[in-house]
């Protein structure tokens, strides 16, 4: 075992894209984490398929180096927001962060967020200005931000004056100044990590504590909790207290309360190594560790030895959902052509294997016998579950994302807030700024950087940020950049207008023909291409005005043995946008779906047969009366 003196404990945070999983891949470059001659993968910490794909880091991991004699726990976190959870828990775990910012974005929401969780904890950070050797960095202008955004965030003397290194984690080199110091490598970042970063204060001789931070889960083995341990040793084997607590009362205003307690054993535990897990026999004060022998482990429960009088330790803060959406039995025609058909019962167990380990879902019960509700911290982290269940093979239908509203205690409607950061060129902010304020988005602050870009900060619901995200990209010609984070709940702000357009309805079934597309997209914009198979009631395209457009996408020429005047004209189809999954559930109505299958993603409405969907108009626009 390493003595908790020679441990340092710390977590890479920063906003998505600023370069944390890169700066892993640098230091375990400098560490000699791998042999020579090993093949080592570009963002080695992303070992899921998705994280390859999308580029970000979806769930937080732990990996060790060492350097000298030094032992070197680190977590690599999530930057985007839906995620921030994991940061939140993964905090209590490490005695010091090392802040990545942008040398050109500078802080962002996240950092913003993450930054203030862990000033809070008192902890220490390490300022790293990343990304310092790109053509348009400013590095002096990125850390008086971050400085400022220190002093607002009510940081002490100590944690404001905080050590500062300039450089590249791509190309594996950091100063301290950047204009002297010659850019020989990693040295200064684990150099300063070894000095700046405070071992654990943990007793070795006490009674053993820890407290669960971090939950997994392995076949034939059951849930694992991770934490750190505070004080003491524990052996492979040996019974200690687990013991449950939970917050009292909405927003956890009167505090919390010991849930339960119960004798457990434990029978594996494993400590990182490199990028492995390793399997040890006894775990000691300052260790972070994986624990598996308790049947019912949760999220904040306390590990104690049985002779530790009043163990339980205060909670964890666990994210509440925002954003919530329906996963539904494929009912359509081309249900089971494309990948495993599934029933409700399905569904469900597939859900409750996510639940084991993502504390932040939500499930609850519709009543109906083809669907549940499911809630999550925002379109995104729904989203990557249905990437899943699609990839599994599953067929399913998703609604719409809907906001998660509460009540205060006087009775006042309260709705999700978001901190909405967008950097834009100076020619668009006028299209923007008119476009967020339809969506009751309130200007809080806008910077212009002399670069030729516009920072713009708004306050604005949640649910106005639901389908935004393409508009935005369309009206500033993809030269825009926009980030938010969930801040808290605040006064419902009214109607707002998101989709202005209708849909193009298919009315029959078959394969799609060129010679309706061709009349067709003068209607509109195409989702399908000729061949495409389609049915009743399926969306094949958005229109151009407002409202719902029926149509006929399987429409054939009549062929007779008449020869036409002049000669036929050539068809030329336009090519016909690509919805994404994330595309189309932003995109879609309230009263339509997106049907996810291994190999499509289609979007149609929610009662295929045109007739019920008048009939429910009717009914609903009486009720309303």
């Amino acid at each position: 075992m390493t003595p908790a003196d020679k441990i340092r404990n710390l977590a890479i945070v920063a906003h998505i894209d600023h370069g944390k999983t890169t700066l892993i891949d640098s230091i375990f470059r400098a560490a000699h984490t791998f042999r020579d001659n090993a093949r080592v993968e570009e963002r080695v910490m992303d070992n899921n398929e998705l994280e390859r794909e999308r580029g970000i880091t979806i769930r937080a991991k732990h990996c060790t180096v060492t350097w000298g004699d030094y032992l070197i726990n680190i977590i690599d976190t999530p930057g985007h927001a839906d995620f921030s959870g994991e940061v939140e828990r993964v905090l209590s775990m490490v005695d010091s962060v090392l802040l990545l910012v942008d040398a050109n974005e500078g802080p962002m929401p996240q950092t913003r967020y993450v930054l203030m969780r862990a000033l809070r904890l008192g902890l220490k950070p390490i300022v790293i200005v990343n990304k310092a050797d790109r053509p348009n960095a400013n590095p002096a202008g990125a850390l008086d931000k971050t400085f400022d955004l220190f002093l607002e965030l009510g940081a002490d003397d100590h944690q404001a004056d905080f050590p500062i290194l300039y450089g590249s984690g791509l190309h594996g080199w950091f100063v301290h100044d950047l204009a002297h110091d010659a850019r020989r490598g990693m040295e200064p970042l684990f150099e300063t990590i070894i000095e700046r970063v405070p071992p654990p204060t943990a007793d070795p001789d006490a009674p053993f504590l820890m407290q669960v931070s971090t939950l997994a889960w392995r076949d034939h083995i059951g849930r694992v909790g991770c934490g750190r341990v505070l004080q003491g040793t524990l052996r492979k084997g040996e019974t200690f207290l687990r013991t449950s607590t939970h917050w009292k009362g909405y927003n956890k205003t009167e505090g919390w309360e010991v849930a339960g307690a119960q004798e457990e054993r434990a029978v594996h535990m494993w400590v990182s190594r490199g990028l492995d897990t390793v399997a040890v026999n006894e775990v000691a004060a300052g260790d972070i560790v994986w624990i598996a022998g308790p049947k019912e482990i949760t999220l904040g429960d306390t590990l104690s030895a049985l002779e530790v009088e009043n163990p339980a330790l205060p909670p964890l803060e666990i994210e509440e959902p925002t954003v919530s959406m329906q996963f539904l039995v494929n009912s359509g025609p081309l249900s089971g052509q494309e990948g495993r058909a599934v029933t409700l019962r399905q569904i469900k167990d597939r859900l409750n294997r996510e639940l084991r380990t993502n504390v932040a879902l939500r499930v609850e019960d519709l009543g109906r016998a083809d669907g549940v509700k499911v809630s999550g911290r925002g379109e995104l982290h729904l989203a990557i579950l249905i990437e899943e269940m699609r990839r599994e093979g599953m067929e399913l239908c998703a609604s719409a994302p809907e906001i998660i509203t509460h009540h205060d205690s006087h009775g006042m409607l309260l709705e999700p807030m978001e901190e909405l950061v967008i950097d834009v060129p100076l020619d668009y902010q006028g299209v923007v700024i008119e476009k967020v304020s339809k969506r009751k988005g309130e200007v809080i602050n806008m910077h212009n950087a002399g670069t030729g870009m516009m920072r713009l900060e708004f306050r604005i619901p949640t649910r106005g940020l639901i389908g935004y995200r393409n508009e935005f990209l369309t009206d500033t010609r993809g030269l825009g950049i926009m980030a938010s984070r969930f801040v808290g709940y605040g006064p419902w702000c009214g109607e707002v207008v998101s989709r202005q357009r209708g849909s193009m309805v298919s009315m029959d079934t078959g394969d799609a023909t060129s010679y309706s597309l061709d009349n067709l997209q003068q209607r509109g914009t195409l989702f399908v291409k000729p061949m495409d198979p389609v049915y009743n009631g399926m969306i094949i395209g958005e229109n151009s005005r407002p409202g719902d457009l029926p149509c006929n996408p399987t429409k054939t020429k009549a062929l007779t043995n008449h020869r036409a005047v002049g000669k036929d004209h050539a068809t030329a189809l336009d090519v016909p946008r690509t919805l994404t999954l994330d595309t189309a559930l932003e995109w879609i109505a309230p009263d339509e779906l997106v049907e996810v299958t291994p190999k499509s993603i289609r979007v149609r409405k929610s009662i295929l047969n045109a007739e019920d969907r008048k009939r429910v108009e009717k009914r609903t626009s009486a009720l309303a009366g």
